[in-house]
């Protein structure tokens, strides 16, 4: 009798949705909306990812000067601009399509503001780092829209930000392990994508109406969120007469503790009140918040 083949490349059981969840509006930041998926009540984490915000901004609302430390942030612009500034010196600006993949490390304070006329919109995920990783030094990795990789195929277009599919990968590097893929799906098109098996999965849908997990599910439209279980693949269809577009995003678990406030996400409390110690008194990593302001905070009087 032939051995079994146990591959991660052979399909086994498609992935089904376990919950579903529609975000609603919020207000964060200074006058900023959010739809907030990831990192509200009913879904504080999901192990790696913290926070999954579909932002909508106009001037001069934003985010002014705030810190973060222990975890990266991924910021994928819609539409309009994004301007990026950080007590590092480091600043950008970001337009719809482009992306910026942030590591906080060890500290960062920065500031991000509206860089253009009108509605600003996007997609801001939060990625959890490991222990050993939770002190490196911030790094940054910025893709404009037209380096991000992008593959089609009967109906189905990607855009691969970090993983692979359709035979096309990321340039992406990520620590924690972690795709993340943009799919237009024409009126009538059918996806199966292949997932790790022990990896923990999202879909969020951003336009249109699509069926996700099998033929039997409901259909589910724009700024919803489905926890895929367990399975090797994402299933998913549109029936309807409109394109659908969605990201499918997933990540290693981390599987250790997590002890969280605001910007901060770190391993144990006593970390914790360390890192609210070092920001408070400008060490250990934040030793530049003591004489910086961006100059967004500067115009705003923030």
């Amino acid at each position: 009798m032939p051995e079994k083949d146990t591959s991660v490349n052979v399909l086994k059981e498609p992935c089904l949705a376990v919950r579903k969840f529609l975000a609603r509006p919020q207000r964060e930041g200074v006058g900023a909306v959010v739809r907030r998926s990831i990192g509200r009540f009913e879904l504080k984490y999901f192990d790696p990812f913290l926070v999954l915000d579909e932002f909508s901004v106009t001037a001069p609302a934003g985010f002014p000067d705030h810190p973060h430390r222990g975890f990266e942030t991924v910021t994928y612009m819609l539409q309009g601009a994004f301007k990026h500034e950080d007590f590092e010196g480091h600043k950008g600006t970001i337009g719809a399509g482009d992306l910026q993949w942030m590591t906080a490390g060890r500290g960062i304070v920065h500031s991000e503001m509206p860089a253009a006329q009108g509605t600003q919109k996007g997609l801001q995920l939060w990625i959890n780092l490991s222990s050993k990783h939770k002190m490196i030094e911030p790094r940054y990795q910025e893709i404009s829209s037209k380096d991000i990789a992008e593959a089609a195929k009967d109906g189905v277009k990607v855009r691969v930000i970090a993983g692979e599919a359709l035979g096309t990968k990321s340039p992406i590097f990520t620590r924690t392990p972690t795709m993340y893929l943009d799919f237009t799906l024409k009126p009538g098109a059918n996806l199966r994508q292949l997932i790790p098996t022990s990896w923990n999965a999202f879909v969020y849908v951003l336009e249109g109406e699509g069926i996700f997990g099998n033929a039997k599910s409901l259909p589910t439209s724009a700024h919803h969120l489905l926890l895929l279980g367990k399975g090797d693949s994402l299933e998913a269809c549109n029936k309807s007469s409109k394109p659908l577009r969605f990201i499918l995003v997933g990540g290693e678990p981390l599987g250790e503790p997590l002890v969280q406030f605001g910007p901060f996400v770190m391993n144990t409390q006593e970390e914790i009140d360390q890192t609210i110690d070092d920001f408070e008194n400008c060490v250990n990593g934040f030793e530049k918040a003591r004489h910086w302001r961006s100059e967004a905070a500067v115009s705003l009087d923030f």
